[in-house]
């Protein structure tokens, strides 16, 4: 009371621009100093071998394309506190911004970054493109797209929808950027539901070509990248008309622009102005007057035309032909996946850091003010999304390894996983770095450190290559097929992690201790237990909706809660599983210890989903007594944080200033240099 009274005192004799009759002096606390956190922290285990866990593969071409990029003026080097930060330059007028993606984008070709990307074949190359494409969306989104768009949607288009003709023509152009590619897929009127697309594709017999026209103005391409300015070629997704019947979507390749950038005639171009974030993308709007392109152009690996104009498909039933049609373009949504766990991984790694180096208030007079991680408020905020992000690499490793071998079986069983990895991992990314940017205070608004700008660069992860909503709709609907089928056949359960359903139904213990809850067994029947009631109980409801006269379709509509709920309930146990199998693969030891801890916090803020207490599967004293153990856990392992952080292998250059000397990075010297 009396340090208050004293300085209402000395601001009130300040208003009143008098001088106190006995000048009461303000005691001054000495300067902050920046002290490394690896000088106080902890390693109980060797990073290098949690990297290897988690990254798993191609390590050493993931540090070189750091290298490569750190090396490099293009990349926008910025020396602050006394080191080298890369990052783009996120105030740049768009068009410079698009200007600058291209040039990266050219010195990476140079220098054959992008050898055998689409003309080799195998597990190896796949795994190589995907550590590329993580590697280098952690420098930019922008630049992560351009090279998405170019290989995994154009060129990947043409492997999977064309057959020979194509390859031999398209892919070794678009591997050595002779060919620029673009995706026209997304319209104004329709996005998620590709098979209501209107652009018009009518074949010709007279001149063995397609006329391809846009109709109205809700059928222009909307969202194209590379429309506005650098593609030279599209993927144009229509509907086929042939003589007058209408045989549904189908894929072309149309040229939009000749080798000088000039945009084709029967073709306008737009721009679709500058958006809260992606800048370096050039998305545009496409239109088609009349286009005649080639009957070769048809991409025909499921349906073809001939020449006289009959239409020739194996796959009779339209349904079917739709689905074989689009079931193996799913590497887009594998790798928004895999590199949105990239960028949780930097956003944690600045806010740790930070957090283990900035100080604020003191627990007693005269005692320093206390680290941020130290907090416990701060450690639940944190800690429980560092489980989540490491429970995420291992999933990311699973779905990796289901898309690199890859059968025409497994595309139903891809598709779902990719869906459903494809909705949490953006839906989490954007929480954590949001967490993130929160926990740095006001140094997570600027820019340069990152963390907020991050967030509006990825904002669009939720909603492009499939809505996150209706993602998780089709995985609770493939989910419900699965089900119906299995009780159809009278036969057990197979595929999509399911098999669980064919044991007897696990069971909550009446009194549950700290013991039972950290217990990967428990933790696994508890999300097991979960998701076969609801998938019942979604059973159950729709079909009571159809017994009421509604369709399949309208039935599942009205069953949307549950449905939600089932889908995270799978999507929960599914990565859950993940993590427990890769943590019994570890020997006994340090490393095993830590992340043992990391996996039971993972599977306790599971269990905090309202699910378990709205179905009623924990009580709430149980419900309480998950929140305190979290609690605990976060205290466990706050000794390893740094070095939890530093597992993920994010170069210091790519991180940001408050990860590093905050006081030096905002220095005066600083200023003036």
């Amino acid at each position: 009371m009396d340090r208050a009274f004293q300085r209402t005192q000395i601001l009130n004799n300040h208003l009143l621009q008098s001088s106190p009759s006995s000048p009461i002096p303000l005691s001054s606390n000495a300067c902050l100093n920046y002290s490394p956190p690896e000088l106080s922290e902890s390693w109980a285990f060797d990073v290098k071998e949690m990297r290897r866990l988690i990254d798993w593969h191609h390590i050493e071409l993931r540090d070189h394309l750091f290298g490569m990029i750190s090396q490099s003026k293009l990349f926008n080097p910025r020396v602050r506190g006394g080191k080298v930060f890369v990052s783009p330059d996120y105030n740049q007028p768009m068009e410079q911004q698009r200007e600058i993606t291209s040039k990266r984008i050219d010195y990476l070709f140079e220098r054959g970054v992008f050898k055998g990307w689409l003309t080799e074949k195998g597990e190896e190359v796949d795994l190589r493109r995907f550590a590329s494409f993580e590697a280098l969306a952690i420098f930019d989104h922008s630049l992560g797209i351009m090279l998405a768009v170019h290989f995994f949607l154009w060129g990947g288009a043409i492997q999977v929808f064309g057959t020979k003709h194509h390859h031999d023509k398209w892919l070794k152009d678009t591997e050595t950027n002779v060919v620029k590619g673009c995706f026209a897929m997304t319209e104004l009127g329709h996005g998620s539901n590709v098979r209501g697309v209107e652009t018009v594709s009518t074949y010709d017999s007279n001149t063995g070509e397609f006329v391809i026209n846009t109709p109205c103005e809700s059928a222009q391409k909307f969202w194209i990248g590379g429309a506005t300015n650098h593609a030279t070629h599209a993927i144009v997704f229509s509907q086929l008309n042939i003589n007058g019947a209408n045989e549904g979507v189908h894929a072309f390749i149309a040229q939009i622009r000749d080798a000088n950038g000039k945009v084709c005639p029967n073709i306008r171009t737009a721009d679709n102005g500058r958006k809260i974030g992606l800048n370096g993308v050039d998305n545009g709007r496409i239109w088609f007057d009349n286009l005649r392109v080639p009957r070769e152009n048809l991409l025909n690996s499921v349906a073809d035309v001939s020449p006289d104009g009959k239409y020739l498909s194996s796959i009779k039933d339209p349904d079917q032909r739709f689905a074989a049609f689009l079931a193996p373009l799913t590497i887009g949504r594998v790798s928004i996946a895999t590199s949105a766990v990239y960028l949780s991984k930097v956003g944690l790694t600045i806010a740790i850091r930070y957090a283990l180096t900035r100080r604020a208030f003191s627990l007693k007079p005269h005692e320093p003010e206390v680290l941020l991680l130290d907090y416990p408020s701060h450690q639940r905020r944190l800690l429980p999304l560092l489980a989540k992000t490491y429970a995420m690499s291992f999933a990311s490793k699973y779905l990796k390894m289901l898309y690199v071998k890859r059968t025409p079986q497994s595309y139903k069983t891809i598709h779902v996983f990719s869906s459903s990895f494809k909705a949490t991992f953006t839906w989490n990314n954007l929480h954590i770095l949001q967490e993130c940017r929160e926990a740095c205070g006001g140094q997570g608004l600027s820019s340069e450190n990152h963390v907020g700008q991050m967030k509006a660069e990825y904002d669009v992860q939720s909603t492009f290559e499939g809505d996150n909503n209706i993602l998780m709709q089709q995985v609770s609907k493939a989910l419900l097929a699965e089900y119906v089928a299995a009780k159809k056949r009278k036969k057990a359960f197979k595929g999509l992690g399911l098999e669980h359903m064919n044991k007897p139904s696990p069971a909550i213990p009446s009194q549950l201790t700290s013991t039972i809850l950290h217990s990967s067994q428990f933790q696994m029947d508890a999300l097991c237990l979960r998701e076969r009631d609801l998938l019942n109980r979604l059973a159950v409801e729709v079909s009571q909706y159809q017994a009421k006269g509604l369709s399949k379709e309208h039935a599942f509509n009205m069953s949307y809660q549950l449905a939600e709920d089932l889908s995270r309930a799978f999507t929960d146990r599914a990565i859950f599983q993940t993590f427990a199998e890769a943590e019994t693969t570890l020997a006994a030891g340090t490393l095993k210890d830590v992340l043992g801890m990391l996996r039971s916090l993972y599977g306790l803020i599971c269990l905090e989903d309202a699910a378990f207490l709205r179905y009623g599967y924990l009580s709430v004293d149980d419900g309480a007594l998950v929140r305190r153990e979290i609690m605990k856990t976060c205290g466990e392992i706050r000794p390893h944080a740094l070095a939890l952080v530093s597992s993920f292998g994010i170069p210091d250059a790519f991180l940001s200033p408050i990860a590093f000397n905050w006081i030096d990075a905002n220095a005066w010297a600083s200023v003036q240099h």
